[in-house]
């Protein structure tokens, strides 16, 4: 197909997506377009976080309680001096950014199959 590169199922089925519920967010202090984001990914780490670069699109504060859909299994990066531990899935069109989220209410840690 054109304009991406194809993945075996054995290359998709490495890849761990599941629900995680944001319990906290707020600005990058140091970048404009960063959110850093507290989230129950239902696997008991407390203060688990992820840097994500939705800030021009959402408001911290309207996020809290939001299920979202995140790779759970990503190493961990640093973006701007801050450690995200995971990635949220989010779908771009043109200048809107859209958080992927459960069409169910759905515990945090649900595996995406």
């Amino acid at each position: 197909m054109k304009g991406f590169s194809m993945i075996s199922i054995e290359d998709f089925l490495k890849v761990d997506l599941r629900v995680a519920e944001i319990k906290h967010a707020e600005p990058h202090p140091n970048a404009d377009k960063l959110l850093i984001l507290k989230i129950d990914a239902g696997d008991g780490l407390e203060n688990r976080q992820i840097v994500a670069g939705i800030r021009n699109y959402y408001k911290p504060e309207d996020l809290i309680g939001k299920r979202i859909v995140i790779v759970n299994n990503l190493a961990p990066a640093t973006l701007r001096g801050v450690e995200s531990q995971g990635m949220l899935l989010a779908a771009k069109d043109g200048n809107q950014v859209v958080i992927l989220t459960p069409e169910k209410d759905i515990k945090p840690g649900s595996k995406i199959q």
